[in-house]
C-alpha cells in the first residue's frame, strides 16, 4: 500500500485550506451528512500526513466502498445525480475523496483544478458583490496553492507566494475586462442552468388562499426596481400590476386557465399624464411582468393579456429590464360575456352568511355603486382588524372571517369584497401584485419588496367600466397611503427594534442601505446584466454606433494582443536587475564618468586595482581618482556610513 508521504505537511496544509475556503458558502445548500464527510475525509488525510512515520492510504476497497455510499447517499437526497445541488454535492464529496487518496503530484493538481471549478458552482447560488468579492479572495489562495505545488525547493515563503498569486490576477484583469466588454452577446443563453437552479425563488403565485401574501410580507427579498424617466407618482398610485384571479373553489382563487392575447381593442381610455418607466424584475420562475395600474401596451418581452395582466411567453428564470408607459387615471372598459360569467361565478354551498348579507344590500341599494359603498363601510364600522398574522381559518374561510375573526391582512379583505360583490350581482375580480415601494434618493429610484405584496379587487360598473377598489383602506388606510413599513411591527422595523423613525440611528441606518443597494443596482444593471442591448449602448457612447460583431472580435483580438506585449514588457522591465544598494549606485556611476573617458572597469578589478591602473594611465585624475576610492572603501567595507554623505559629494564634484 503507498504511504501518506506526498504532499509533504506543509503542502498539504495549503492544499486543506483551499477546499475549506471553496466549500464554506455551499455549507447551507448541501445536505447534513456532506460536510460531516467531508470532515472525516479532510482530518483523515490530514492525520495519516502528520503521523511519524507516514501512515498508509486506504486501499481500493475502501475507497471504492466510500465512492457507493456518495453516489447513494446523493441519489438519496436528491432523487437524481444530475442537476445543480445534486452535482454540487456530488463534486464535493468526491473532492474531498481526491484529497485522502492523493499520492502524487498529479492528484495535487486535481484539487486545485476542482477547486477552481467549484468556484464557479458558487455563481448558481448567488452572483452579489460580497460574494464575488470573497470568490476573488479564494481564487488568489488556489493560485498560490497551485504556485506551492510548483516550488519544489521549498524555499518560498507563504507572502510572496500571496503576493505572486495577487499579481498573476490583477496581470489578468486588463485582458478580462476586454474580453467582458467586446465578447459579442448573445440574444439567449450560452448554455442552460440546471432546471432546480430556479427553485425556491420567491413571489406572488398563480393561486391565492388566505395567507399567502401576509407570509410574503416578512420578506425582505426584492422584487423588482422602477427607474422613471421624470418624476415618480404618489405612493397612492404605485399599484403593480400582477396576476388577476377569477376562479374560486371557496379556499382557493386562481387565474383564468383560457386567458387570451388581447386580440380585440382593448377599450382603454387613459386620461391625465402618462408615466414612462424601467423595470428591473428579479427572477421569481413565474410568467408575469409587473406593470405600474394600468399599462397601455404590454413590452417586447411579453404580451397584454385581455385582463390587463403581462405575460412572458417563458418563466422568469433571470434578471430582465423592460420599458413601460402606464396611466394613473384610465376608464378599462373591455367586458366580454365570458368575463362576467367568471366575474360572477361562486361556488355552489359555499359562504352561505355571506351571500345572505350580500342580498340583503342588493334588496336595499339598486345602484351598484351604493352597494360597494355599504360593503366598504361595513368594514370600517365593525371590528375589523389589519393584522399580518391572522388566525387560521377552518371550513368557510370567507364567513368565518366576516363574521368572526374579523383579522387578516389584505387577501382577506380582498376575497371577502370579491364574495360579497359576486353574491350581490356585481361582477369583480381580483387582482394580486405589489403595492408603494421605497424611493432610494442616491439611485433616484423604486426598490419594491416582497413585504409590499398586496392585493385589491376590481368590480365592473357601468358605465364606468372596470374601476379597481382597495377594501384594505377601509381597515388600514395608512397601509395605502405609508407603505407597509408604517403597519410591520416593530421587530420588522429597521434595525429590528421600535425607534424614531427620524432618529440618527434610523436614518445612518437607512442612508447605508440607500446606498448599499445603489451599488448593487450599478452592478446588475452593468456586470450581470450587460447582455447585447447593453453592450450596444455602451458602444455607442464610445462613438462605435457601426461596430458589429466581426468589427468587436477584430478589436477585442487587437486589445487582447496589445495587453499582453505590454504585460510582457512591464513583466521584463521589472525582471531586470535594479541597484538597490545607494554606496553600489554612487560607486557604478563613478565608474560610469570613468568610462567615458576611455576608462571602463574589468568585472575582475577591485576598487583599489582599478584606481592604480587609472592613475597610471591618467596622472591628472590620481588624486582625486586616490581619495575617492579610499573614500569608497572605508564606507563598503568598513561600514563607516557617516562618510556616505561625503562619498557623493565626491563622486558628483569628479569631471
Amino acid at each position: 500500500m503507498t504511504t501518506a508521504s506526498y504532499p509533504n505537511l506543509p503542502l498539504l496544509r495549503w492544499l486543506l485550506l483551499t477546499l475549506i475556503l471553496v466549500v464554506s458558502p455551499h455549507l447551507n445548500h448541501l445536505a447534513w451528512w456532506i460536510p460531516c464527510l467531508l470532515i472525516i475525509l479532510l482530518g483523515w488525510r490530514y492525520w495519516l500526513t502528520y503521523s511519524r512515520p507516514p501512515k498508509h492510504l486506504p486501499g481500493a476497497w475502501i475507497q471504492l466502498l466510500i465512492t457507493s455510499f456518495i453516489l447513494t447517499g446523493i441519489f438519496w437526497n436528491y432523487r437524481t445525480w444530475f442537476g445543480r445541488d445534486a452535482g454540487v454535492a456530488m463534486l464535493i464529496a468526491l473532492a474531498g475523496l481526491k484529497f485522502l487518496e492523493m499520492n502524487q503530484p498529479r492528484d495535487a493538481l486535481l484539487v486545485c483544478f476542482l477547486s477552481y471549478f467549484l468556484i464557479t458552482t458558487h455563481f448558481f447560488y448567488s452572483q452579489s458583490i460580497p460574494m464575488v468579492l470573497y470568490l476573488g479572495l479564494v481564487v488568489t489562495i488556489v493560485t498560490a496553492t497551485l504556485i506551492s505545488l510548483n516550488d519544489l525547493t521549498n524555499n518560498v515563503p507563504w507572502w510572496q507566494r500571496l503576493r505572486l498569486a495577487g499579481t498573476l490576477l490583477l496581470q489578468a484583469i486588463p485582458l478580462m475586462l476586454v474580453l467582458f466588454v467586446l465578447f459579442p452577446r448573445l440574444s439567449g443563453a450560452l448554455w442552460a442552468l440546471p432546471k432546480d437552479a430556479h427553485e425556491g425563488l420567491s413571489g406572488l403565485s398563480d393561486n391565492l388562499s388566505l395567507g399567502n401574501i401576509s407570509e410574503l410580507s416578512l420578506s425582505d427579498d426584492i422584487a423588482f426596481r422602477v427607474k422613471f424617466n421624470a418624476e415618480i407618482p404618489p405612493p397612492a398610485y404605485r399599484y403593480w400590476r400582477g396576476p388577476v384571479l377569477w376562479r374560486s373553489t371557496g379556499r382557493e382563487w386562481k387565474t383564468n386557465s383560457q386567458q387570451q392575447d388581447v386580440s380585440m381593442p382593448l377599450n382603454l381610455h387613459p386620461t391625465g399624464k402618462p408615466y414612462d418607466y424601467t423595470i428591473t424584475l428579479e427572477p421569481h420562475n413565474e410568467r408575469w411582468l409587473f406593470a405600474m395600474d394600468l399599462p397601455t401596451a404590454a413590452p417586447v418581452q411579453g404580451n397584454l393579456m385581455d385582463d390587463y395582466q403581462i405575460l412572458s411567453p417563458r418563466p422568469i428564470q433571470q434578471r430582465l429590464r423592460y420599458n413601460l408607459r402606464s396611466y394613473t387615471h384610465y376608464r378599462a372598459e373591455l367586458m366580454t360575456s365570458q368575463f362576467r360569467r367568471l366575474a360572477l361565478q361562486l361556488p355552489k354551498d359555499q359562504h352561505p352568511q355571506a351571500r345572505a348579507l350580500a342580498q340583503q344590500w342588493q334588496r336595499k341599494y339598486s345602484q351598484p355603486a351604493a352597494i360597494i359603498q355599504a360593503a366598504l363601510q361595513y368594514f370600517k364600522q365593525q371590528p375589523f382588524f389589519y393584522t399580518y398574522t391572522p388566525p387560521l381559518l377552518g371550513g368557510d374561510p370567507v364567513d368565518e372571517f366576516i363574521f368572526q375573526t374579523r383579522q387578516g391582512f389584505c387577501e382577506h379583505y380582498a376575497v371577502a369584497f370579491t364574495v360579497l360583490m359576486r353574491a350581490a350581482g356585481i361582477p369583480t375580480r381580483i387582482v394580486t401584485g405589489y403595492l408603494g415601494g421605497s424611493e432610494n434618493p442616491i439611485g433616484n429610484y423604486l426598490v419594491v419588496r416582497q413585504r409590499d405584496a398586496h392585493a385589491w379587487v376590481e368590480s365592473w360598473v357601468s358605465p364606468a367600466g372596470w374601476i379597481r377598489i382597495d377594501p384594505t383602506a377601509a381597515v388600514a388606510p395608512e397601509r395605502i397611503a405609508d407603505g407597509i413599513d408604517f403597519v410591520l411591527p416593530p421587530e420588522f422595523a429597521p434595525l429590528g427594534i421600535a425607534l424614531d423613525r427620524n432618529s440618527a440611528a434610523v436614518q445612518l441606518w437607512q442612508q447605508f442601505g440607500h446606498t448599499w443597494d445603489a451599488m448593487n443596482n450599478s452592478w446588475n444593471q452593468w456586470v450581470l446584466g450587460y447582455d447585447m442591448q447593453r453592450q450596444r449602448q455602451f458602444l455607442n457612447s464610445l462613438g462605435l454606433e457601426k461596430l458589429e460583431w466581426r468589427g468587436m472580435m477584430l478589436t477585442m483580438v487587437l486589445l487582447l494582443v496589445g495587453l499582453l506585449m505590454l504585460i510582457a514588457t512591464w513583466s521584463w522591465l521589472r525582471s531586470r536587475p535594479r541597484e538597490r544598494d545607494p554606496v553600489l549606485k554612487i560607486y557604478h556611476r563613478f565608474c560610469h564618468k570613468l568610462a567615458r573617458q576611455g576608462l571602463p572597469r574589468h568585472p575582475s578589478e577591485g576598487p583599489l586595482s582599478f584606481a592604480t591602473r587609472v592613475s597610471t594611465a591618467r596622472p591628472e585624475l590620481a588624486a582625486a581618482v586616490q581619495q575617492f576610492m579610499e573614500l569608497y572603501v572605508r564606507v563598503r567595507y568598513r561600514d563607516d556610513i557617516h562618510q556616505l554623505a561625503q562619498l557623493r559629494a565626491t563622486e558628483r564634484k569628479f569631471l
